[in-house]
């Protein structure tokens, strides 16, 4: 059979649209960029020190001290506030705290119906917040479709949504047929849609970040920037951590830390770096814009286990990213990886193919980031050194939403608190670790190798993947 419709584009006939294309994050090529607060020299005291300066850490520091003004809150982030994933993803900021419905649905039968209540609660308080501080980052509730582009997507989207009526659980998500998806966004390669018109905002990521890190420092949270946390230790009834330039003790520690490694240790292997890429238009013109549509301007997703995400920004650019995962071997970070020739040439390719009427319009920026992904593809929560350390990591790319939440439980368990976060077996269960090398790389590969397979075939799924399916582990591209 022939390739999925998206990743029929030549990448030799597009190139020349990247001619001229930013190495650089968008949403970081901004003028407005806050200027970064001072790295810590000395030492600092606390009630509550919070290690990582993305969404997860700056959510945690926030909601602390919502919960209580007098709370103590410090914050530590390595580089610069929102300068890694939260600055560099499509600011599509969902509801599920699953990654997904269908993954929600699989592991966690009899929890979901109140997954889904607390993930909407979770983007309705993200909203709010973004309101009540005042936060300008172009948040947009227009919801998302997934489309299909083979026929054999468009019959497994209106089985699902059969699935989600039969379950109770379709909510405001509306089956589209091929004439009503192309009503919506008019490409050539749509074939079906599944509009999810509440469970998802648009927003511009780095702007929220920096808007978090504004919001935290007006309630008193102390921000140290170019201050990477370098050891963790018990120290009395607390815990230090030691600075380059300093140290902080503080009474618990809230790790925000995600990709990077962790400074609990033993939970290192629960996650491994995969690197998404991206790329931006120009702003389209009037009469290109109305070539597409997209009057409802809702984030879309196309859904072949090699996936594409695409969303117009608030000055009517395309961001256009995914399909390839790129796992380097040994799960290191490195700021090499965040630059992939290859890979824009084929997202160029793809983009193209979707959006014929589109030819002619040049790439102003290109990137790529590293994403956490664990085993389940949600995030994971735990506690270390007797309860004054919390975590959450393995968000998997849904973490503009779901951090908040992973806030919430962290503040949760450092308080020794039963909630109905805590109760969740989402919550007290962790994934499987990943293996040590050559076995992670091996398993990967094979596991993207047959995920492109079944992109060619139908969909049909091979030994492996039905056997790590089985064993509920896998690879989400």
């Amino acid at each position: 059979m022939a390739p999925s419709a998206m990743s029929r584009g030549s990448d030799n006939n597009w190139t020349k649209s990247l001619s001229e294309a930013q190495p650089v994050p968008y949403w970081l090529d901004d003028p407005g960029r806050p200027r970064p607060e001072p790295a810590l020299t000395g030492a600092e005291t606390c009630d509550l020190l919070v290690v990582g300066g993305g969404y997860s850490g700056l959510w945690t520091a926030l909601v602390a001290k919502e919960r209580d003004p007098q709370r103590d809150v410090v914050l530590l982030e390595g580089r610069e506030v929102g300068w890694a994933a939260s600055g560099r993803n499509g600011g599509f900021c969902a509801a599920s705290l699953t990654h997904g419905l269908p993954n929600g649905l699989t592991r966690w039968p009899d929890e979901i119906h109140r997954l889904e209540e607390l993930g909407a609660r979770n983007l309705d308080e993200i909203e709010k917040a973004v309101a009540r501080h005042g936060i300008d980052c172009d948040f947009e509730r227009t919801g998302e479709i997934d489309v299909a582009t083979e026929t054999y997507q468009a019959w497994e989207l209106r089985d699902w949504y059969e699935e989600m009526e039969r379950e109770g659980l379709a909510g405001d998500v509306e089956f589209l047929d091929a004439d009503a998806v192309r009503a919506q966004v008019n490409s050539p390669t749509f074939q079906a849609g599944l509009w999810d018109k509440r469970g998802v905002a648009m927003l511009n990521p780095a702007k929220l970040a920096w808007g978090l890190k504004r919001a935290c420092v007006d309630l008193g949270v102390r921000v140290y920037e170019h201050t990477p946390a370098l050891t963790l230790k018990p120290y009395g009834a607390g815990m230090a951590v030691r600075t380059p330039y300093g140290r902080v003790r503080a009474r618990k520690v809230a790790l925000g830390t995600n990709i990077f490694p962790s400074l609990v240790k033993r939970i290192r292997h629960y996650t491994v770096p995969v690197y998404d890429y991206a790329l931006m238009t120009e702003p389209l013109t009037d009469d290109q814009l109305a070539a597409v549509g997209w009057r409802g301007r809702q984030g879309l997703g196309d859904s072949a286990n090699q996936f594409h995400y695409f969303r117009l920004s608030a000055d009517n650019r395309i961001l256009w990213g995914g399909y390839d995962a790129v796992y380097p071997y040994g799960g290191r970070v490195r700021a090499e990886y965040d630059d992939r020739p290859e890979t824009y040439a084929k997202l160029a390719g793809h983009f193209f193919t979707c959006f014929p009427q589109l030819e002619g319009i040049r790439f102003t920026h290109a990137w790529g980031g590293a994403i956490d992904t664990c085993s389940r593809f949600s995030a994971f929560f735990g506690t270390a050194h007797q309860g004054r350390v919390a975590y959450a990591a393995g968000y998997t790319g849904l973490g503009v939403g779901a951090t908040r939440f992973g806030a919430e439980v962290m503040l949760d368990l450092l308080a020794g608190e039963r909630t109905e976060r805590t109760e969740l077996e989402m919550v007290r269960k962790k994934p499987l670790p990943f293996p040590p090398e050559p076995f992670a790389w091996t398993g990967i590969a094979l596991t993207k190798w047959s995920l492109a397979r079944a992109d060619a075939h139908g969909g049909r799924r091979n030994l492996w993947l039905r056997t790590m399916d089985r064993l509920g582990l896998g690879f989400d591209s």
